[in-house]
């Protein structure tokens, strides 16, 4: 009992030197996260003010006549939506897809046997080592040839398979219990039901951290649009946020305003998996 209560008192987090060091790292997460977030506290501030006080007074952070001219220039002005709905169906579709492509192949490597596994491994993981410029030519060759130049499915298409994806939800698979999987089959499930009954709820925390980090990839991907898409119509955001500054570039409040607008959708997945993300990453580092 003298022993428990000496390793209680020796842990305590209400004594003087422990209130110090917490106060020391909520200092330095503190100061952190502020340098993290002025960035976009400037631009969500600058896109209220007009041109010229962005101009003139670009540090300020409270606009001095507050508008919504920039706003209004980005949803009336220009095919906003439309922008907005290419992004929105390129990552959603993407998203989905490789969810299910990347938890399923990751249960099949971690539970199968079956002959050349580890070649096939293998080869899987030597692809995440090649640059994507590399195959840049050949893909644009390949997607120009089967008719899907300037289509938003030579978005979709080619991103079918996460090899990344397959590696994160293989490591989680192996962490199942096989006792658990030959129970439901003796009790008569089949490879299906097993993967979406038992698979999938075991490695929920993966799936969150993959769906985040797939769909800021997507979201944000730029080089792939500019490859692929030649119309204005065909556009997603990240595309068309440069076409807009290019072309309304004498209009700050209008381009940050875009910009602010863009990123809403991403912070809003990020707070709805925050905690599976979280939950993942953890789990990966005690792995």
């Amino acid at each position: 009992m003298a022993k428990d209560s000496q390793q209680l008192n020796q842990f305590n987090p209400f004594r003087s030197r422990d209130l110090k060091r917490r106060a020391l790292i909520f200092a330095i997460l503190l100061a952190l996260s502020v340098i993290v977030v002025i960035p976009y506290v400037w631009m969500l501030s600058n896109s209220f003010k007009t041109t010229v006080e962005t101009l003139t007074d670009p540090m300020h952070m409270i606009p001095q006549d507050p508008t919504l001219a920039g706003y209004k220039k980005v949803l009336t002005g220009s095919p906003f939506f439309k922008w907005l709905g290419n992004s929105c169906f390129v990552t959603g579709i993407n998203t989905i897809v490789i969810l299910f492509t990347s938890s399923i192949t990751g249960y099949l490597f971690a539970q199968f046997r079956f002959r050349g596994k580890q070649f096939l491994f293998a080869m899987l993981m030597f692809t995440m080592m090649v640059p994507a410029q590399v195959t840049m030519i050949t893909t644009f060759i390949l997607i120009d040839n089967i008719g899907l130049y300037n289509s938003v499915w030579a978005l979709i298409i080619p991103s079918f398979v996460n090899v990344f994806g397959i590696y994160l939800c293989k490591q989680y698979c192996e962490e199942i219990p096989k006792e658990l999987i030959e129970s439901a089959r003796i009790d008569g499930a089949g490879n299906f039901r097993i993967y979406t009954q038992i698979v999938l709820p075991q490695i929920r925390p993966a799936l969150g951290a993959l769906a985040i980090f797939t769909f800021l990839e997507y979201w944000n991907d730029y080089l792939n649009p500019l490859i692929y898409l030649s119309s204005t119509d065909n556009m997603t955001l990240p595309l068309a946020l440069s076409y807009f500054s290019t072309q309304h570039s004498t209009n700050l409040s209008a381009t940050l305003a875009a910009a602010a607008l863009i990123m809403i959708p991403a912070a809003i997945v990020f707070i709805i998996f925050q905690k599976q993300f979280i939950k993942g990453l953890a789990l990966t580092g005690m792995k």
